[in-house]
């Protein structure tokens, strides 16, 4: 033992777990009277915010919660889902958030397999919820959001406890409990699993911690920012932004339901100068009709993930006043961990080719220790040549702590000490990112490796086109071939031969696809589109 390790322990004065609730605790020490939320006509201070977490969460322990007890909600993006992000921990419980399109099977499955003790739900998703409850063994605590601000027809009574009433039964004397050791869990996450059960993704404090002041720090977001909260809070903790907007003490506006005229004029409104959203959210505004664009007067950061957004859409954006930054992550990371932090050196390029590095995943965040791009079967970095195909892998703090219960798929994802990603991507000279794909959507044609990526991003630049996906369609030559199915913008037109044609401009014969399919593409609730279902559906087509 050195002398750096002799007489200096740890200790109360010197070490303390990381939590993100400190968040919230010091802007209502320090800005109590800044506006915090604002959802229509209803609007909370930071200090209001804090005494309403502190109530419920008080409320909560009387009723029997307790550290290690899940607590799931399903709700919009309302002020009580916000709130539950510290209400829920302040009781050392852990926090499920519920995707709001999941079917009565799989909510059910979720709260009977997160061992759910209390759920709290808005109305709104009543006959999903009375459905999934009725496959529950075990009876749960059902706490009701009453939103009397929206005409919710379908809203039915689900349990006998109402959230303000059960919230004004909390003492706001309450000490909230701080963790015991910050790798204590904060969050579960079910993944959109599109093959069997959904798995439950365990976030820590300090992840929490960690994920809030990183996105701080890679976007450059600065103090008392006006936040629209597009993102569903539900996936990944929203991002884990419920915690990183209590640190900037920003105005944090609600929207319950996306659609582009709403978000133009929120924007207007209250001054938005932040959101995030995925493609499908980017390309909603892009292809808005011109009398629901509002003509910015200000600059509107927006940061998109989840699915890799064709290049037209970053220059579409720019062109209507929005500056994109594009970011890479998973529900495993808390979020993103790739961003494509932007050199100067570029802005001589022409408005395409800045469109294109735009698209890229990028570099690691602040936050996260190291991502490389890997070759699974030996585990070898791949060349920096942007051509060299990989597997993308992690390793930090923003790792999850596992899934939930599943011991076998947590170690296999963790395998050789870093977290397998399952997206394919390749490393550029400069060390930037791009993925090419999912494992599982790669299509392989006569021996060679094609990215259903690439055929998209070129699809997706035809003027006619809004959304475009590939999948493979067996072909009895080939082994597969890509078949391309395409959404096409309000008002315009285009045919298969057209499309094809397009393609042939720029990609090479056997990446061009074979079959153009036109009509709405199927999306989950976070704008990824569903390529199981265009799977099933190009099989058909052979």
């Amino acid at each position: 033992m050195n002398n750096y390790e002799q007489n200096l322990e740890k200790n109360k004065a010197n070490y303390v777990p990381l939590t993100p609730i400190t968040f919230l605790e010091r802007t209502k020490d320090i800005y109590p009277d800044y506006e915090a939320i604002v959802y229509k006509n209803r609007t909370y201070t930071w200090k209001q915010v804090y005494e309403r977490a502190i109530k419920f969460a008080s409320a909560l322990e009387k009723h029997g919660v307790k550290k290690g007890d899940t607590v799931s909600i399903m709700a919009a993006n309302t002020p009580e889902l916000f709130e539950a992000h510290y209400s829920v921990p302040m009781t050392g419980a852990v926090l499920n958030t519920i995707n709001t399109r999941l079917d009565a099977k799989t909510v059910g499955y979720i709260l009977n397999h997160a061992d759910t003790k209390v759920l709290i739900v808005d109305r709104q998703f009543s006959p999903v919820v009375n459905k999934a409850l009725q496959t529950l063994s075990k009876k749960i605590s059902i706490i009701d959001i009453i939103d009397k601000q929206e005409d919710l027809k379908d809203a039915k009574k689900i349990g006998d406890l109402e959230y303000e009433s059960f919230l004004n039964t909390g003492n706001k004397n309450f000490i909230w409990k701080r963790p015991d050791d910050e790798w204590q869990a904060i969050s579960l996450n079910y993944t959109s699993g599109t093959t069997g059960n959904p798995k439950g993704v365990v976030y820590h404090h300090r992840g929490g911690y960690l994920m809030a002041t990183g996105s701080v720090t890679a976007w450059n977001m600065p103090n008392r920012l006006n936040f629209l909260y597009t993102v569903p809070m539900f996936h990944c903790n929203g991002w884990c932004y419920p915690w990183t907007l209590a640190m900037l003490h920003a105005r944090v506006i609600c929207i319950r339901n996306i659609r582009a005229k709403e978000i133009f004029e929120l924007i207007a409104e209250h001054k938005i100068t932040h959101f995030g959203g995925a493609p499908i959210i980017l390309n909603m505004l892009a292809n808005a009709p011109k009398e629901e664009q509002i003509k910015l007067d200000h600059k509107v950061y927006v940061l998109t993930a989840a699915a890799p957004p064709p290049s037209i859409i970053f220059k579409k954006m720019k062109e209507l006043g929005f500056e994109v930054m594009h970011v890479y992550g998973l529900t495993e990371t808390y979020g993103h961990i790739l961003q494509c932090a932007w050199n100067s050196e570029w802005d001589k390029l022409n408005e395409d080719e800045k469109a294109d590095i735009s698209s890229r995943q990028g570099v690691r965040y602040p936050n996260t220790e190291d991502v490389k791009v890997m070759n699974p079967e030996n585990m070898k970095i791949v060349p920096h040549d942007g051509k060299t195909i990989g597997e993308i892998m992690i390793r930090g703090n923003v790792v999850m702590k596992g899934y939930f219960k599943d011991k076998d798929a947590t170690n296999k994802s963790m395998k050789d000490g870093w977290f397998h990603s399952g997206d394919l991507a390749v490393m550029h000279p400069n060390g930037y990112i791009q993925i090419k794909d999912r494992s599982k959507d790669i299509i392989i044609s006569g021996g060679e490796n094609i990215s259903s990526i690439e055929i998209e991003n070129t699809i997706s630049k035809h003027p006619s086109v809004s959304l475009s996906a590939v999948v493979a369609k067996p072909d009895e030559k080939w082994g597969e071939s890509p078949c391309a199915f395409v959404e096409l913008s309000p008002q315009k037109k285009a045919t298969e031969e057209e499309i094809i044609k397009f393609c042939r401009k720029t990609l090479a014969g056997f990446k061009i696809p074979k079959k153009i399919v036109f009509g709405d593409l199927p999306k989950t609730s976070t704008g990824k589109i569903k390529k199981y279902e265009l799977r099933a559906k190009a099989k058909e087509l052979s």
